[in-house]
């Protein structure tokens, strides 16, 4: 049954069951530290920021446990000039199986000379889960941004192999109020199987996009690449760079291959430990 079939016969979920979930959030310089100057939330997800340090560490909750069928949320955040960032999730964000698919829009402005790692942590798909999600960047010429998003495609513990639904992901990135990098992916119906085909995942059930957009990009490739060299018994990996950006993909049957392989990866481009919430 295709996954169209599924969300016809899927029930239909009461406006008043679904979650619309908002953060928005501005962090400001200021005596060499950073701050979150101004902070809205609302349905159930919260920005929390634990980390005193001169780089502001922050935190996404979904105190919801995960996104449902027909949810809605949309998280903007915007850095002021010189603003030093580092924007992760508490855990993993678990898509559960329905009819409507459940969206994430994240929205990110980036002022002169600010610098922002966004590092969620990983998104796990259920079997029969319906997931859209965008990201949309506008940054200053000068600007420096780290973006990582991994994707697990059913749980292999329960079995869920031969994973169904829908994957739907889109990325912009404009440097200067150009296009710098736009994306697109799209996996319907049988996932899994489209994931087993050599020219898509040969075998894949976890995959990772990087993005690292700064003027030293281009010299950071040769460390990343051995990096990636290091674990490619377990993950297929290849990275590029030109423009002043690097993008790297990553696939790997098994979740926590992928992971494995990220952290290190993410230490050579940025210079320190991973998130406190990572480890």
């Amino acid at each position: 049954m295709s996954a169209t079939s599924q969300a016809a016969l899927a029930p239909r979920i009461p406006l008043s069951m679904r979650t619309r979930g908002k953060i928005r959030a501005h962090f400001a310089a200021e005596g060499g530290r950073t701050r979150i100057e101004k902070l809205y939330e609302t349905g159930g997800w919260r920005l929390k920021h634990p980390n005193p340090h001169a780089g502001c560490e922050a935190v996404i909750l979904n105190t919801g446990g995960g996104l449902a069928s027909g949810d809605c949320v949309n998280l903007a955040f915007s850095l002021g000039a010189g603003a030093d960032v580092t924007l992760t999730t508490q855990a993993a964000e678990k898509v559960y199986r329905g009819g409507p698919a459940a969206e994430l829009a994240v929205t990110i402005d980036l002022s002169e000379a600010a610098r922002l790692h966004y590092l969620p942590q990983e998104t796990i798909l259920f079997e029969g889960a319906h997931l859209r999600r965008r990201l949309t960047v506008e940054m200053a010429a000068n600007a420096s941004a780290l973006f990582v998003e991994m994707a697990f495609f059913g749980r292999l513990a329960r079995g869920e192999t031969c994973m169904r639904g829908a994957f739907r992901e889109s990325w912009r990135i404009r440097r200067a109020g150009k296009l710098l990098f736009a994306d697109e992916t799209s996996l319907d119906g049988e996932i899994g199987a489209l994931l087993d085909r050599p020219a898509i995942g040969r075998g894949a059930r976890a995959v990772a996009l990087l993005v690292f957009v700064d003027p030293q990009a281009e010299t950071r490739l040769a460390a990343l690449r051995a990096e990636c060299g290091r674990h490619a018994n377990l993950v297929e990996a290849g990275a590029s760079a030109f423009n002043g950006m690097l993008v790297a993909r990553f696939a790997a049957p098994l979740p926590e291959a992928l992971r494995a392989a990220m952290v290190p990866a993410l230490v050579s481009l940025r210079g320190r430990a991973p998130p406190r919430v990572w480890l």
